[in-house]
């Protein structure tokens, strides 16, 4: 949601508070797979749901002191709000399914492949123009997404070894970081024509129908601490989406992006405190490949941004 958040433009422009707001949503967001990891393996339908229904009253909330409940669920594009939550929940509970078999820091780090597979999509699909500095950043970004993974994708190659849950975990985790950025490049083009708040409702309640509809495949029954753990997960998810949506206001996009990568220390700390998760080298490894590439990206879109500002500012006129 961040190119939603971003299209609205700022309001007024102060990065300090900018990327105290993404620092925050960051916490929220890491916070929320915690405490998603911590209810356990439970039906990917079932989290989805929990997630996205109970996401929706912060929301709600921040939008109506906003101002912004009028006209809130009008659109003439219906069929990509569908098309673009289906992708969302697609990668959402594939997400929780490597979430609960991973540890809490591989799960995060191998989530840092969304914004390399965008890159791809965008040239493939959008037909945005994608040069050699770029290409270079995704090929060895993706190196580092092998390196985390390889050691738990060769557990596939021991006897039972489709069957290993951190094996399945890491796959999982690569189709949702797919589906993401399919996600992604929808929201590109509802953006240019829909406002932020009905983009996040209309995913919030896709979501939460195709959650709840995954109730005929069969729920587990909770115990109050799953419930509890649920529930509060879901109201992190919607206050880390207000919060990021926020950051988008006070700063630019590429002084706001590079510090979700904080998530990663977030998640070693987190992981190591609740799970007694600790990284491996592999996933440091790959992962600081990969946060690198990511970093690259981000800082040539923000010079490509600038040089088109400057091509348009001297073009002579017509």
């Amino acid at each position: 949601m961040a190119q939603a958040a971003a299209a609205e433009g700022t309001d007024e422009e102060r990065p300090l508070l900018g990327i105290g707001l993404k620092m925050a949503s960051v916490t929220a967001f890491v916070t929320m797979s915690a405490l998603i990891k911590g209810a356990g393996q439970l039906p990917p339908g079932q989290i989805v749901f929990f997630r996205s229904a109970f996401a929706i009253l912060p929301i709600l909330v921040w939008l109506a002191l906003r101002g912004q409940m009028r006209g809130l669920l009008h659109t003439n594009r219906l069929k990509s709000h569908i098309l673009r939550g289906l992708f969302g929940v697609t990668s959402m509970g594939l997400g929780f399914f490597g979430l609960t078999r991973l540890p809490l820091p591989d799960a995060v780090t191998l989530n840092y492949a969304s914004p390399l597979v965008v890159v791809i999509f965008s040239a493939l699909f959008v037909g945005e123009s994608v040069r050699l500095f770029r290409w270079t950043a995704v090929v060895v970004g993706l190196i580092g997404v092998v390196i985390i993974s390889w050691p738990k994708l060769t557990l596939l190659t021991t006897p039972g070894g489709m069957a290993n849950d951190e094996a399945l975990g890491v796959i999982a985790i690569l189709c949702a970081a797919v589906m993401t950025a399919a996600a992604m490049i929808q929201v590109r083009g509802l953006v240019k024509t829909e406002r932020t708040p009905t983009i996040v409702l209309y995913f919030s309640l896709t979501a939460s129908v195709v959650g709840l509809a995954t109730w005929f495949f069969g729920w587990a029954d909770l115990t109050r601490l799953q419930v509890a753990l649920l529930v509060m997960a879901g109201f992190c998810g919607g206050i880390g989406q207000i919060l990021m949506t926020q950051s988008y206001r006070h700063a630019a996009m590429s002084t706001i992006a590079p510090f979700e990568y904080t998530s990663m220390i977030l998640a070693v700390v987190i992981g190591y405190l609740a799970f007694g998760d600790l990284p491996t080298v592999w996933t440091l490894t790959g992962g600081a490949i990969v946060i690198g590439s990511g970093l690259f990206i981000i800082w040539r879109e923000h010079r490509l941004g600038l040089e088109r500002r400057a091509a348009r500012r001297f073009q002579p006129p017509q």
